[in-house]
């Protein structure tokens, strides 16, 4: 799971331009902003209670969780996000995707990164960045056949990828 941290960014981009309704809210996001993971949740808790961007403030949860290596927590927020009206984006579904693999889901895993790649906002490093776990997933599944597929796919798009020819000479053994 490269690059999360460029994802995290991206997603707090997105609530600046989202705009800022009560202090709760503003005061999560610039906890989150500056690393402060607990607080960012007591407010965005806060927020999400009295009804301020709602989806957002969710959103943020997950985040902040994610940081704090709760994975099961930041799933379950980034899913109410979803369900208060936070919009669909390939970054979203990216960390979502990444926490179903942290929590041993791998299966799940493929679906949220497929539904990520799927989306039109979804830049070429963070598609490059999926596909890659993707490929992860499969093999965590033990699925070699898939995993050699898509890694096919993958290094006839990215051949400068030095992880993904270690990779490959580990699928052969497979």
């Amino acid at each position: 799971m490269k690059r999360i941290s460029g994802i995290v960014t991206l997603l707090l981009l997105g609530f600046l331009l989202a705009g800022c309704a009560g202090h709760e809210y503003k005061d999560g996001i610039k906890s989150l902003e500056n690393d402060n993971y607990e607080e960012a949740v007591e407010y965005l808790e806060k927020a999400v209670e009295k009804e301020i961007n709602t989806g957002d403030a969710s959103r943020g949860i997950g985040i902040a969780k994610w940081e704090m290596e709760d994975f099961e927590g930041a799933f379950k927020a980034f899913e109410e996000a979803l369900q208060n009206g936070a919009e669909e984006t390939a970054a979203l579904y990216n960390m979502m995707g990444a926490c179903k693999l942290k929590l041993g889901d791998p299966a799940s895993a493929v679906s949220y990164y497929e539904k990520g790649l799927s989306l039109g906002d979804c830049s070429e490093e963070m598609a490059k960045e999926m596909k890659f776990n993707i490929i992860a997933a499969y093999e965590k599944l033990k699925d070699w056949e898939n995993a050699k597929a898509v890694l096919s796919e993958y290094v006839s798009e990215y051949p400068e990828d030095a992880q993904a020819a270690k990779e490959a000479e580990f699928l052969e053994t497979r």
